[in-house]
């Protein structure tokens, strides 16, 4: 049925036949029928043209800021209500009426209702359709992750004032070398100084005065009620605004012992976890009440706070602690107060013996590298041995990269027309030409490769992948090509996977491809392995280093030639099998540049044979090749995405995900 027939059966349910429509009702009508079409194409939700009992309301969601009371109050005005449906993170609703009357009425009534959002100036327009189904699962009830604990009113309103009013802040007392997403937070500590920057403690430099001792009066009577197991000697206290959160993660296996406490003052918080295999459970953590994590929780699943200013919880009243329920029929909103958190930990003397080896620092060597140990440390290795290589390879680099890779295509031609789509760390530029029809950003770190994408006409930036300069939500499309292998380590790449979802509008998705520890997969080996140098006789582009030299070339670490290796970082061989998931991989430079001719008049060799060949300047680039399953565990624990796809392609882990 075309779209203007649709449109005259809505109206013919609600006006006269074939009245004619005022400027404003036509617009009204038009933002209707785009709000139906994004229903049905981001949400797979189906409207009808028939008046039913149940409306979904677009624009009235938990999504959008609306809370369960002020949407109660706005649809009861137009009859007795069945049920109201509120999805988690969605921008819409479904009402169900009791007469079908009531909901003809409501049809009428809040189409293009404005209302203003509680605790704040911000309004939205509702725009509602008739829908005949509506997807209602009944859900079973949700459990806490396993050894974690919420106890209420372990302190008194006045043991809280006190606890509140003896932390002595300072101006300067903000965290230092930390992730962006944790600056401008207050924090102190004692015992030991919690490091940011590696996630640890230094156990030989303890902070002078230990514990307060009004904490240690608390811990003792802790420890007497069974609430704790042993008491903890470091503690860290933190500051929370409204719309601030901590990024998903796990406290180091080798630093502290098993059990991590968090006492809550000031507000209460929604503190969301995740298992290794996606599964996730969201916690109320009320005023004055103590966390316990213990065991799996401790060791296996990661913690955080999604940065809002609104959480999601139960509409029941009574229920104030414990699991948030996916029942949508009994979700809200609760607008977030300025927190502070007391977490207590025990340092670790001995390694961790957990029972997670998989995750654990201190039982198997490749799952979290002993190199770099700080964000700063990381970011300077960066610099050198992958911001410096690529400015200096660039002409070389691109003229190996010109021909997109087959099932990157296939995911950018499957969006829809007009779609934008933003390539973070689009190298030369191969993939923003791959479709007319859709809008294309290109952002790279190296200034000499988007020079190369404007020759080629191509709209593209120099910005770095942990903070682009994009506003957030506006693409419909990411793709990170063969970029965050070169970050240096597992907060960093973090941080980089969750630009790319702050990119996205919901209902957006993201293609990601890294670099494999495994080039071969499935009794298959992968392009790179398969091209041997010495057989190639022209230069063909791989996921990997193209070394075409006419002749065989032994490069030794001692060529004058070379680029500096770094003294902690394995080189690699090219064209081999990885022996450590962080390596440099050596680029032979071969473009024939002004570059590569004065490196090689300096560092020109004796040669004692007339064959002998012309040493090319090598330099070392920093990867993190990724294991099987490490990139979609580190995907399945960002909060607001669902993993699409995941596979394995030319010595490349993908992952397709999409923001909710």
């Amino acid at each position: 049925m075309a779209s203007h027939d649709v449109l005259k059966m809505d109206t013919n349910n609600v006006r006269k036949p074939r009245q004619k429509l005022s400027k404003t009702e036509k617009k009204l009508q038009q933002k209707q029928v785009k709000a139906r079409n994004t229903l049905l194409r981001h949400e797979g939700i189906e409207t009808v043209s028939s008046p039913t009992k149940s409306l979904v309301i677009a624009n009235g969601g938990l999504g959008n800021g609306v809370s369960r009371r002020q949407l109660i109050s706005v649809v009861e005005e137009c009859g007795s209500v069945e049920a109201l449906l509120m999805p988690p993170k969605k921008p819409y609703s479904f009402v169900r009426y009791g007469l079908l009357e009531d909901c003809r009425r409501a049809y009428a009534a809040l189409n293009g209702k404005e209302i203003t959002l509680e605790d704040s100036r911000q309004s939205v327009v509702l725009y509602v359709n008739f829908v005949g189904k509506v997807p209602w699962e009944v859900t079973a009830p949700t459990a806490l992750p396993p050894g974690l604990r919420v106890i209420e009113d372990v302190v008194s309103p006045e043991e809280e004032k006190q606890l509140l009013e003896s932390i002595e802040w300072t101006e300067d007392e903000v965290i230092p070398n930390a992730q962006k997403s944790l600056k401008h937070r207050r924090v102190k500590h004692f015992g030991y100084e919690f490091r940011y920057d590696n996630n640890n403690v230094d156990r030989d430099r303890p902070l002078p005065g230990g514990l307060p001792e009004l904490c240690n009066g608390l811990l003792a009577k802790w420890l007497k009620l069974g609430y704790i197991k042993e008491k903890p000697d470091q503690l860290t206290i933190n500051q929370y605004e409204p719309g601030q959160g901590i990024p998903p993660h796990i406290d180091t296996h080798s630093a502290f012992e098993d059990e991590i406490i968090s006492l809550s003052l000031g507000s209460e918080i929604v503190m969301d976890f995740k298992h290794p295999d996606g599964q996730a459970a969201a916690a109320m953590l009320p005023q004055r009440s103590l966390l316990v994590m213990s065991g799996e929780s401790r060791y296996l699943w990661t913690h955080g706070i999604t940065p809002r200013k609104f959480d999601i919880v139960q509409a029941s009243e009574g229920w104030k602690a414990g699991p948030v329920s996916a029942d949508i029929g009994d979700l809200t909103l609760n607008k977030r107060g300025k927190r502070t958190s007391f977490t207590f930990r025990k340092v670790r003397r001995s390694p961790c013996n957990c029972a997670y080896p998989s995750v654990c620092d201190s039982q198997g060597k490749d799952t979290v590298p002993s190199f770099p140990v700080s964000d700063s440390e990381a970011s300077k290795l960066e610099e050198k041995f992958v911001h410096e290589v690529y400015e200096e390879i660039a002409g070389h680099f691109s003229n190996t990269r010109h021909s997109p890779w087959p099932r990157v295509v296939e995911f950018l031609r499957g969006l829809p027309c007009g779609a934008v789509v933003a390539d973070v760390g689009c190298g030369n530029g191969k993939y923003l030409g791959v479709s007319k029809e859709l809008y294309m950003l290109g952002c790279d770190r190296s200034r000499n490769l988007v020079a190369i994408c404007g020759q080629k006409g191509f709209q593209a930036f120099v910005g770095d992948a942990l903070t682009v300069p994009i506003r957030s939500g506006s693409c419909d499309a990411c793709i990170s090509i063969a970029v965050i292998h070169h970050f240096a380590t597992a907060e960093r790449r973090m941080a980089s996977l969750c630009e790319l979802v702050r990119l996205l509008r919901p209902g957006g998705r993201a293609l990601i491809y890294v670099w494999a520890l495994e080039q071969e997969y499935n009794k298959q080996r992968s392009k790179y392995l398969k091209e041997k140098r010495a057989s190639r006789s022209r230069m063909e582009e791989t996921n990997g280093d193209p070394d075409e030299s006419g002749c065989q070339q032994l490069v030794h670490p001692s060529d004058s030639t070379r680029q500096e290796a770094h003294p902690m970082l394995p080189v690699h061989t090219n064209r081999t099998s990885f022996d450590s998931q962080d390596l440099l991989v050596p680029w032979h430079l071969k473009d024939g540049t002004k570059k590569k001719a004065e490196l090689t008049k300096l560092h020109q060799r004796p040669s004692n044979s007339a064959n002998s060949c012309e040493p090319s300047p090598v330099f070392h680039r920093y990867y993190h090749v990724f294991c099987e399953g490490e990139l979609e565990q580190v995907c399945k624990s960002l909060d607001g995405i669902k993993v699409v796809e995941s596979y394995h392609d030319q010595g490349n882990w993908c992952i397709v995900l999409e923001k909710q």
